[in-house]
């Protein structure tokens, strides 16, 4: 009953997704003006002269990209009590993230901004729903492992992660069924929370799991050895549809497929504390939809040209096909041009879809290949599945002092399943690598950089490594790519 009920709501939405794809660009142009509508009468929107604001030109020279260093005075202004900041009033959250690029951040959420979250992620199963028919997981029980949900309060302002927070504005349709329970969210140590989580789902008729893939894995391993089971699929029978975001899913696939031993469909989506911005809207599909609609407006600038001091920005209808994009976002809950770090590459126009690349700041370029996550996450996916080999995690850094011989790159890859050939994986990697990245085989071949070296780390390494920096669960991930060796020397005296 739940089930056909879901399909009909689906259904009703059908004509809002078809105007995604129709109407992408003037959807856009509304949250522009509806946005700087907003915020003339703040004290950024002031400083700034939105009043003078009449196009999107206008836009680009009155408020100049920033990052969250950038908007931290603003930020304190707030917590101290001001109003009518940033936003008009004041946020009802912050949410806390550790901040992958610039520490610890409190980025905030209003009353308006709210609403993209929660619909964001409700449209992202009704499509699912809508495109495949398939609503049956609707019946079950749905497991979302997520950060804690106790909040802390400065000034009248909730703070929590942004997992928390939605918490607290699940649906109750979907809290009837929605596991595990708030006490058990509310554990703070990974470890035991885990222990928790396992204990009151493995007897329950589960029919939808969504996490980070790193700490789901570990989800379903512990399931495995408390249940005896073969299989996630024999554990969980019911279970059809994995929801995941966060990272890039490919690196871990092969894993998730042979844990659960029998075909189930997978979500993605792209959600961040600063906005839930795409999922996927086809099954399978190559890219995610972009929302165009929900308090967001969205700028784009080439990721190689973003240190530059005031580089190229066009907006959705300008993007060309294949180019690697610096994502910006202005938000409803004041963020003005405000870079979230986020690198993506679009493969579609009607509708507007893309692929999430990376990260600004991670990649490798010691010696001026710029090696981006989506080149290296691509070729350990495609080597992997060659040589039927299953990562559960990895990380690249620079080796310039190598005492082996020549500088190179060196990969830390934690295997779920060895290759049974390690040489040969590694020689197919490098040459994975350089038929994605020109500049990394000219270096290769020019004797600059010698092939990369592997690193065979221990099973359970990036979990000791995450919990030694106090980031083990959650919502907390391992950067792919570094420039620098703060991550390698660590996992160094793990081998």
């Amino acid at each position: 009953m739940l089930s056909r009920l879901a399909y009909i709501v689906a259904r009703q939405y059908a004509p809002l997704y078809q105007k995604w794809g129709s109407e992408s660009v003037a959807l856009q142009q509304k949250q522009f003006a509806n946005l700087m509508q907003a915020g003339k009468n703040t004290q950024f929107g002031k400083l700034h002269n939105f009043a003078s604001i009449k196009s999107y030109n206008d836009y680009c020279n009155c408020v100049p990209i920033r990052g969250y260093e950038g908007f931290e005075p603003y930020i304190q202004s707030i917590v101290k009590g001001e109003r009518d900041v940033l936003w008009p009033g004041r946020p009802i959250y912050f949410a806390k993230t550790s901040g992958t690029t610039s520490g610890a951040k409190f980025i905030p959420i209003t009353r308006e901004s709210m609403p993209n979250h929660i619909n964001s992620a409700r449209h992202s199963l009704l499509m699912y729903i809508y495109k495949t028919g398939q609503a049956n997981f609707i019946n079950g029980k749905y497991i979302f492992i997520s950060g804690s949900p106790e909040l802390d309060k400065t000034n009248g302002i909730r703070i929590g992660r942004l997992s928390g927070i939605v918490n607290h504005h699940v649906p109750w349709y979907v809290k009837v069924n929605q596991l595990p329970s708030y006490t058990t969210n509310c554990i703070v140590d990974w470890e035991r929370k885990l222990d928790a989580i396992v204990t009151e789902t493995i007897a329950q008729k589960m029919t939808l799991i969504s996490g980070i893939p790193p700490w789901v894995e570990m989800y379903f391993e512990r399931v495995l050895k408390v249940s005896g089971r073969e299989t996630i699929g024999e554990a969980f029978p019911n279970f059809s549809l994995y929801v995941h975001g966060g990272v890039n899913f490919k690196p871990y696939e092969q894993r998730f497929r042979q844990l659960i031993g029998r075909d189930i469909n997978f979500l993605e989506t792209f959600p961040a504390s600063e906005g839930f911005f795409a999922f996927q809207d086809e099954f399978p599909s190559e890219g995610l939809v972009l929302i165009p609609d929900s308090g967001i407006f969205y700028e784009f600038v080439p990721a190689d040209r973003f240190d530059e001091p005031n580089p190229p920005r066009v907006p959705l209808e300008g993007v060309d096909l294949g180019v690697n994009y610096a994502l910006v976002v202005t938000t409803n809950a004041g963020l003005w041009a405000y870079s979230i770090g986020d690198t993506v590459r679009f493969v579609s126009k009607n509708p507007y879809r893309l692929v999430v690349t990376g990260r600004l700041k991670h990649y490798t370029s010691a010696f001026g290949e710029h090696v981006i996550a989506e080149e290296a996450e691509t070729a350990l996916d495609e080597v992997c599945s060659r040589l039927n080999a299953h990562v559960s995690e990895f990380t690249i850094a620079p080796l310039i002092n190598n005492p082996e011989g020549s500088p190179c790159h060196e990969w830390f890859v934690e295997f779920s399943k060895a290759p049974q050939d390690m040489a040969l994986f590694q020689l197919s990697l490098d040459d994975a690598m350089q038929q994605r990245n020109p500049y990394y085989k000219d270096l290769v071949r020019g004797k600059i950089l010698q092939p990369l070296i592997l690193r065979n780390l221990p099973k359970g390494t990036f979990i000791r490594y995450m919990k030694s920096v106090g980031k083990l669960g959650g919502q907390n991930k391992v950067p792919h790519l570094k420039n620098d060796r703060s991550i390698a020397d660590e996992l160094t005296k793990y081998l």
